[in-house]
């Protein structure tokens, strides 16, 4: 039985977790859930997933394990080949720094839950898109130097890690904001070299089954 990993195509977490299982070499099934349709409130989806967010990664032995950075560190553990994460303990800390700035600062200030408060309150869409262009332009300021400073063709050193596996879908979802990447030349160039790769190729999402035509 393989992995079942359940993600919406354009939703950023499920996408780090679909670029793990590649570099990883793993194989899993796609169930799709369907974010803006509401699925992942179905009691069905919900009695695997109760915080009804994508996503969710179902084991071979029926356990469920859920939100993408805990799901990248086991697959880590569980999968140790090829590493996600350096061997020394103070570079492992910085790209886990790299990976938390996307995970943790940038992402859940502009995801679909927060998009739909922000309208339910009243913000019209431009300033729904100035508000998610100041979260990714900080959080861009951050990771750049980080890049530049370790980086070697990958955020960190000559091959993807953890922080891969997040700035990728965040880089994703800059044209939807309208994010100049012009001062971020080491972040514009690790996303060039992510589009080569086949594992980071196979998790974009216009190649998910439930993808949407342009």
């Amino acid at each position: 039985m393989a992995y079942v990993l359940h993600s919406y195509w354009r939703a950023t977490a499920p996408y780090r977790v679909r670029i793990g299982l590649n570099l990883k070499g793993l194989a899993y099934d796609y169930a799709p859930v369907n974010l803006l349709a509401g699925s992942q409130h179905d009691p069905a989806y919900a009695a695997l997933n109760p915080q009804e967010l994508t996503p969710a990664l179902r084991l071979d032995d029926g356990r469920v394990l859920t939100q993408s950075l805990a799901i990248l560190e086991w697959l880590e553990e569980v999968h140790p080949a090829p590493p996600l994460l350096p061997a020394d303990p103070g570079a492992r800390a910085v790209v886990r720094a790299m990976a938390d700035i996307v995970a943790c600062d940038i992402h859940p200030l502009n995801n679909l839950r927060i998009q739909q408060q922000l309208a339910a309150m009243g913000v019209d869409e431009a300033g729904r898109v100035a508000w998610s262009q100041r979260w990714i332009e900080d959080g861009f300021r951050a990771l750049e130097p980080m890049i530049a400073a370790h980086g070697a063709g990958f955020s960190f050193g000559a091959a993807p890690t953890l922080a891969d596996c997040c700035l990728i879908p965040q880089v994703y979802s800059v044209e939807r904001y309208k994010v100049d990447l012009t001062p971020y030349p080491a972040i514009r160039a690790v996303a060039e070299a992510c589009a080569s790769h086949p594992a980071f190729q196979a998790a974009h999402p216009d190649r998910q089954p439930d993808a949407k035509p342009a």
